[in-house]
């Protein structure tokens, strides 16, 4: 299955700008509000954002952040944590040091009391060496036809990309993708996301064209639509969407408000074809976070107990 219908998400509680992350996410912004009213802001979109997710037939399990330590970016979990219907889980190592305590055992406990888990891969031990992915952050998964999409950063590394292929059984396809400035994306989901039969991607940053013929190529083998963003829609997060399915099995295609307000019509209108659209609000989080409503989810694809 490409989507599911069960998510996990990591309710913020220390939601702030994070200076650990900024050289490699040009996506981040400072605000002059203080530090009290963005986390209160971060949290009331939060729960918004679950609450229309919950109304519109998701499957949630809600974790709450600790106050201690201060872990600024927990609201994005599916950078360290991803799940797989074998019953697999997979830790990922993560750049900033002041993520890598968002990793939580009790997390995993509670997604344990509602599912099955039989293994747990760990590659957390290439942070010794400088070597990163994050999660599906760094990794977009065709999961219907176990192929693997990364574009290389100081945050996917390519040899920990190819570890990750190799325990899940994957095809690796890998690529470098530019922002208008030439500097490098740091997460392949703000230029890429895949759903069952549709693919979001911003083929102009990728510079190399043996690399975007190729990532053309394994996209269209699956018979899946392109739907091209341009420079300005990878900004607003118009990448950064998400197809999950409601509890009737009914395509369910998630975006910001953000992202939907600088699509063009003709793109909504491709994009509708494959699912409903439900746009959410979530300001505060996309601009001092850098991440958007696909960063937030973690997907649970493991067998209910």
């Amino acid at each position: 299955m490409q989507t599911t219908n069960s998510i996990l998400l990591i309710k913020p509680c220390c939601f702030q700008y994070n200076f650990e992350t900024e050289f490699s996410n040009y996506f981040q912004h400072q605000l002059p509000e203080n530090k009290l009213d963005i986390t209160l802001k971060a949290i009331n979109e939060f729960n918004n954002f679950a609450l229309e997710l919950e109304n519109n037939g998701i499957d949630i399990t809600i974790i709450d952040d600790t106050i201690l330590p201060e872990k600024p970016d927990a609201v994005f979990p599916n950078n360290w944590i991803s799940t797989h219907e074998n019953g697999k889980i997979i830790l990922y190592p993560m750049l900033a040091e002041n993520r890598r305590i968002e990793r939580r055992q009790e997390v995993i406990d509670h997604i344990k009391q509602r599912f099955v888990i039989n293994q747990i891969t760990d590659l957390t031990y290439f942070e010794k060496e400088s070597k990163f992915l994050e999660g599906t952050g760094s990794v977009i998964l065709d999961r219907i036809y176990q192929k693997a999409f990364a574009c290389l950063s100081p945050r996917t590394d390519k040899e920990v990309f190819f570890k990750f292929c190799e325990e899940i059984g994957f095809l690796p396809v890998w690529f470098f993708s530019l922002d208008e400035n030439k500097n490098e994306i740091y997460h392949t989901n703000v230029v890429m996301c895949l759903g069952t039969h549709f693919a979001v991607v911003c083929l102009a940053s990728i510079n190399d064209e043996q690399n975007k013929k190729n990532l053309i190529n394994e996209i269209k083998k699956s018979n899946r639509e392109i739907i091209d963003i341009d420079f300005n829609q990878v900004k607003n997060f118009a990448g950064n969407m998400l197809e999950l399915k409601n509890k009737d099995g009914e395509p369910l295609i998630v975006l910001s408000q953000t992202a939907y307000n600088c699509l063009h019509l003709n793109q909504i209108n491709a994009i509708k074809n494959y699912g409903k659209l439900l746009s959410l609000k979530v300001d505060t989080i996309e601009k001092i976070g850098g991440g958007s409503v696909r960063c937030m989810i973690a997907e649970i694809f493991l067998t209910k107990k």
